[in-house]
Formats: structure tokens, C-alpha cells, sequence
């Protein structure tokens, strides 16, 4: 079997369907955010700027990342640190350099909309877009497979030799899923704010199970399924990941605190 192609020309220029992917991904990630933003009654005229930066610091950022993880390879081939049309942008490089400029921009462009508010409303999103991205993306580069197999599953990628697992679509399949639970907890927490609106707001939930489902499930998928044992990429991502597992365990118990005192405040307020 042939490897899944990477590229074709259009006339005199080389098409990447890396490029092509991400960029379809991007497009569906804003259009969804526009309409849950809309939905929760915010302006939306600001996002077109936000996902241009977003995507120039996503894009840098990921880049960024790899590199330093695999900084001995690039200090001999400098000349292929740009060429991001080979695949290697890091997941959590893209989220430590866009996430920070994201909310700097709403903060400016949409000031009354809170941090967690935002990253609850935008969890779901960045759930589908990756679901949608490992298939666009890694499934269409090269080297995007993880570990050899001989197993009856395994594909073949294009750079890499013999089957391998498809790690792409595992991973899709693992961030539809998750997708899937936020949208459940989502719902689920507005619909008891909208039955007791005068209470507390308990934002925070969402975007807290996303992080402690995508932190576990990425992290388990490097040390499995991907990373090498003792290189310094795998490691610093299985790191991201419990860091992402620890962050989203404090928001969920400010949640929890939060939801115990809208269940016990209301009674001492009785005579």
C-alpha cells in the first residue's frame, strides 16, 4: 500500500494538504466560537481579529516548540526550522503562546466577558477543531503516524517506514469524544443557571474537564503511542500534559467550592 499523499501540484506550484487542512480547521474553529459567542449574547464583530492573531501565534508558537524539543536535529538543519508543510507543530506550543494572546485580546475587544466564561465557551470549540485538525492535519503530513505495528490497523505515512499506528485518528476519535462530554457538562451547567439565575455563575466547569481530559489523554498517547523513551519532546509533553491535568483539578475544585456555597447559602439565610 501507498501512503496517504502529502502534496500535489497546481500548475507550477506544490500544494501542501497540510496547509489545506489547517487551514479548513481554523475556518470551522472560528465560525463555531462566532456562533457560541453570539448564542451567549456577546458581540462577535471583534473575532475575525482575535482568530487572525490566534492563528499567526498558534502556528509560531507550535512551531516553536518542536523545535526546542528536538533542538539537536534543527541546530543541524536550520534551514528546515520554518518549513512547517513537514509537519512538526506542537500542540501544547500552539495553546502556551495563543491561549495568553487570546485573552489579552478580548479582554480588550469584549471586556465583559470573564476569563472562564470565555474559556468555557471556547473549550468545546477548541475540542471540535482539534478532532477535526488530527484528521486535516498530522493524517495528511509527513511522518504523522506514531509507533510501527504489524497490527492490522496500522497505515502507512509518507517520510516513515512500514505501518504504523495512526495516531491521528485515534486522537480524533479521543477529542470528538471528549468534544462530546463538554457539550453534555455544558449544557448541564447552563441549564441550572438558567433554572436560578440569581445564584452564582459557575464558570469554569467546562473548560476544567476539558483540561483534565485532553492533559491525561495526550499525555498517555506521547508515552504510548508517539514518544520515544528518553527524548526530550516526549518528555516535556507528558509534563504539559499532567500540568494541563493539575491546572484544570484547581478550576474544577474553584467550581466545586463555588457550587457548595450556592447549595448551603441560601439556607442560613433563613430565620
Amino acid at each position: 500500500m501507498h501512503p496517504i499523499p502529502t502534496s500535489f501540484h497546481l500548475g507550477p506550484l506544490q500544494i501542501h494538504t497540510y496547509g489545506i487542512g489547517l487551514a479548513i480547521t481554523f475556518w470551522v474553529a472560528y465560525r463555531y466560537f462566532e456562533h457560541r459567542l453570539a448564542k451567549r449574547g456577546f458581540a462577535t464583530e471583534w473575532v475575525s481579529t482575535l482568530f487572525l492573531w490566534v492563528i499567526a501565534s498558534a502556528i509560531v508558537g507550535a512551531r516553536l516548540m518542536h523545535v526546542v524539543s528536538n533542538l539537536g536535529y534543527y541546530s543541524a538543519h536550520p534551514a528546515e526550522v520554518p518549513a512547517i508543510w513537514q509537519g512538526g507543530l506542537s500542540s501544547f506550543g500552539g495553546l502556551l503562546l495563543a491561549v495568553p494572546v487570546a485573552l489579552l485580546i478580548a479582554r480588550r475587544r469584549c471586556p465583559e466577558l470573564g476569563v472562564l466564561e470565555g474559556l468555557d465557551i471556547v473549550a468545546p470549540v477548541l475540542m471540535a477543531a482539534w478532532a477535526l485538525g488530527r484528521l486535516l492535519g498530522p493524517q495528511l503530513m509527513v511522518a504523522g503516524g506514531g509507533h510501527p505495528t504489524t497490527q492490522w490497523f496500522g497505515m502507512y505515512y509518507d517520510g516513515q517506514v512500514g505501518k504504523r499506528v495512526p495516531v491521528p485518528l485515534v486522537q480524533a476519535a479521543e477529542d470528538f469524544a471528549t468534544y462530546l462530554v463538554l457539550i453534555i457538562v455544558d449544557r448541564r451547567v447552563r441549564s441550572r443557571h438558567d433554572a436560578a439565575p440569581s445564584l452564582p455563575d459557575p464558570s469554569g466547569a467546562v473548560i476544567a474537564t476539558g483540561m483534565i481530559i485532553w492533559g491525561i489523554t495526550r499525555a498517555l498517547d506521547e508515552h504510548f503511542l508517539l514518544g520515544d523513551i528518553g527524548q526530550t519532546g516526549s518528555i516535556l509533553v507528558q509534563i504539559a500534559g499532567v500540568s494541563l491535568v493539575i491546572g484544570g483539578a484547581i478550576i474544577a475544585l474553584r467550581v466545586r467550592r463555588l457550587r457548595r456555597v450556592e447549595v448551603f447559602e441560601p439556607v442560613s439565610e433563613l430565620p
